[in-house]
C-alpha cells in the first residue's frame, strides 16, 4: 500500500426513508433531495473523469477547450424491492462516452484517453472490487 494514501471520512444521517444528510468534514450535502443515489454515483464518475482528463491533459500538453461526458447504465431494481431476481442489484453495465474539443489529433486523444482510465480513481473503483466491511452499533 502506498504511503501516499488520502483517506475519506464521512458520515450520513437519516433525514427519511429516501434522504441522508453527508457530512464529508469540509461540506454537507443531500442525497435523494436532488437526486437519488445512483444519480450521484454515475455523477461521481462524470465529475472523476473530468477532473482525471483535464490532469491528464496537462501532463500530455494537450489544451481542452470543451468536454462533455455522458453515461448509460442500467439498474434491475427486483432485489432492492425484496422480489426474487437471479439479476445483481447494482448497475448492470455502464456505457460512457466522452467529447472533447482539444488541439490534439485522434491518436493522441486516444493516447490520452488510455492514460484517464488507468487514472481515474472512481472508474478503477467501478472496474476492480473493492473490499467493504459492513459493521452495526446498536443504540
Amino acid at each position: 500500500m502506498s504511503d501516499d494514501l488520502s483517506t475519506y471520512e464521512m458520515t450520513g444521517t437519516r433525514i427519511s426513508p429516501k434522504r441522508m444528510e453527508i457530512d464529508t468534514g469540509d461540506a454537507e450535502f443531500v442525497v435523494g433531495k436532488d437526486v437519488n443515489p445512483v444519480e450521484y454515483f454515475l455523477g461521481a464518475i462524470l465529475g472523476c473523469l473530468n477532473s482525471t482528463g483535464t490532469m491528464v491533459a496537462r501532463d500530455m500538453e494537450i489544451d481542452i477547450e470543451e468536454m462533455t461526458v455522458e453515461i448509460t447504465g442500467g439498474v434491475d431494481y427486483s432485489r432492492y424491492r425484496g422480489e426474487e431476481s437471479d439479476a445483481r442489484p447494482g448497475l448492470q453495465e455502464l456505457d460512457v462516452t466522452i467529447t472533447v474539443d482539444a488541439d490534439a489529433d485522434v491518436a493522441t486523444l486516444e493516447e490520452w484517453l488510455v492514460a484517464v482510465k488507468e487514472r481515474c480513481p472512481v472508474t478503477d473503483n467501478v472496474e476492480n472490487e473493492t473490499p467493504l466491511e459492513l459493521g452495526i452499533e446498536a443504540v
